[in-house]
């Protein structure tokens, strides 16, 4: 691997749990973050006297610089050291958390937004390049399964203790919490996580990428949120141009941050187009439904935070048997099946209303959901993977990562202004209860259409390949 220090961390000594402890408070406080800031919107927007435009930048100004940033952060840590970068970052998540704790408007909500995803940039990728760095190999496997668990579980309790905070005490706590969790996280890394950096890693860092991929994701985004103003058609220039840009520069870029050759691979384009769609579908759902429950339906903060537990819960309990499934079947099927059993889910949701009953109108919809992502989400990550070569397995992921968050950000910009919200409306029954039910009709699509880009593009052996390099670049080995 060529790491400055022997893996020789094993599973079940004090510094084996420290890495894994570490690694997963940092991890979980940046999901936290994601988690249980929908759940605040309503109540951070009476507060502040928000437009919804500003509600969609305080979810997304997080959201574009994560995505932007999150291949750097990965090589920032490979050269200057994992643990280094990852303590830089937690503790840069939690300085930016304590400014949102305090903004007094919501521009300085936005801002400080954007700031947290700088931080969380650099502390994601680093929190599983510490234990594969660290651990002795023999004992990664467990050692990451260890830390999906524990992730796993701030996303269980992430939108209850949200909501708990929001009905009980302030929404800013959702933010202030971060800075003690941020402090002994960074007090286990610097005294027992060993440091560990690649020795082959370069100097050289894509910059100039960077900045433009930032510049194409935050100006699509400003144009899709202000559509209609004089500004949006700018924005879509600058965008456009940012784009293209990027990709001029990537294609031409000693060591680019992203290698576009991977794309040349069908079952990896086809891959991570479905993961925009779906994770678009997802983040667009959580924003709705959970305005929904809040607007239309009544629900406290808390409630609308503990609506989705039953969803979580199956995920915890079932991702490994489909992730094996995926294994023994090939992930083709799993990866069709799961968004349009998702589909069927955000149909379910059309069912709350005003005054609904959580069982009858609620409930069905999250279980199906989460039977569909379930199903999902194992397989899909495990054929990411799988269809890039080995050396770059490091940036596939990254990319996936980073294409989750820009599908997410995208459909939250973009949902709300094509079934005709704007401004204050959010607050108001009605006018949120008209859209909503356009809005889930137009993820459940989204879904579907990520369905049929599974059956007919991927791989369907893609998994049982010793080497996914062997797959024919060009793709003619695509999902015969």
């Amino acid at each position: 691997m060529g790491d400055s220090a022997p893996a020789a961390v094993r599973m079940g000594t004090g510094t084996g749990r420290a890495v894994i402890a570490a690694a997963a408070l940092g991890s979980g406080i940046a999901f936290l973050d994601g988690t249980v800031v929908n759940v605040a919107l309503r109540t951070i927007g009476n507060d502040l006297g928000a437009s919804l435009s500003q509600l969609q930048w305080i979810t997304n100004g997080y959201l574009v610089s994560l995505a932007s940033l999150i291949l750097l952060g990965g090589s920032l840590g490979d050269r200057f050291g994992r643990r280094r970068v990852f303590v830089i970052g937690t503790t840069w998540f939690a300085i930016a958390s304590m400014i949102c704790g305090v903004a007094p408007n919501p521009e300085v909500l936005i801002a400080a937004r954007v700031l947290q995803g700088v931080g969380g940039a650099l502390l994601t990728p680093g929190s599983l390049a510490m234990i594969q760095g660290a651990f002795a190999h023999d004992d990664r496997a467990p050692a990451i399964g260890a830390w999906t668990g524990l992730t796993s579980l701030s996303a269980a309790i992430g939108p209850f203790v949200g909501g708990g905070l929001v009905e009980y005490a302030d929404w800013r706590w959702i933010f202030l919490i971060n800075a003690p969790l941020a402090a002994v996280t960074v007090f286990i890394a610097v005294r027992w996580v060993p440091e560990t950096r690649d020795e082959h890693a370069s100097s050289h860092f894509d910059l100039l990428g960077a900045v433009l991929a930032a510049t194409a994701l935050g100006a699509t985004t400003y144009a899709l949120i202000e559509w209609g103003r004089g500004m949006a058609w700018v924005a879509v220039c600058v965008g456009v141009v940012a784009a293209v840009g990027f990709l001029v520069v990537e294609s031409r870029e000693r060591e680019p941050m992203l290698v576009l050759d991977i794309f040349r691979n069908r079952t990896f384009s086809a891959a991570n187009a479905m993961t925009l769609l779906v994770y678009g579908a997802l983040g667009a759902m959580s924003f709705f439904v959970t305005i929904q429950l809040q607007t239309v339906s009544g629900y406290g903060a808390l409630a609308a935070g503990a609506a989705f537990i039953p969803s979580t819960l199956v995920m915890i309990s079932f991702a490994s048997y489909a992730g094996r499934l995926a294994m023994r079947i090939g992930p083709r099927i799993p990866m069709t099946c799961g968004p349009l059993i998702m589909a069927a889910g955000m149909l379910l949701f059309r069912r709350i209303g005003a005054d609904p009953s959580y069982i009858l109108d609620v409930l069905p919809g999250v279980m199906v959901f989460g039977v569909g992502l379930t199903l999902l989400v194992a397989p899909l990550t495990a054929t990411v993977l799988a269809a890039a070569p080995d050396e770059h397995a490091g940036i596939a992921s990254g990319v996936n990562n980073a294409v989750a968050r820009a599908g997410s950000l995208l459909a939250v910009a973009a949902l709300p202004v094509a079934v005709g919200l704007h401004g204050a409306e959010y607050a108001d029954p009605v006018a949120f209860d008209d859209s909503f039910g356009l809005a889930m009709m137009i993820c459940a699509g989204l879904l579907a259409v990520g369905g049929v880009i599974s059956w007919f593009l991927i791989h369907p052996g893609i998994l049982d390949q010793a080497d996914s390099s062997e797959e024919d670049l060009d793709g003619t080995t695509g999902a015969g």
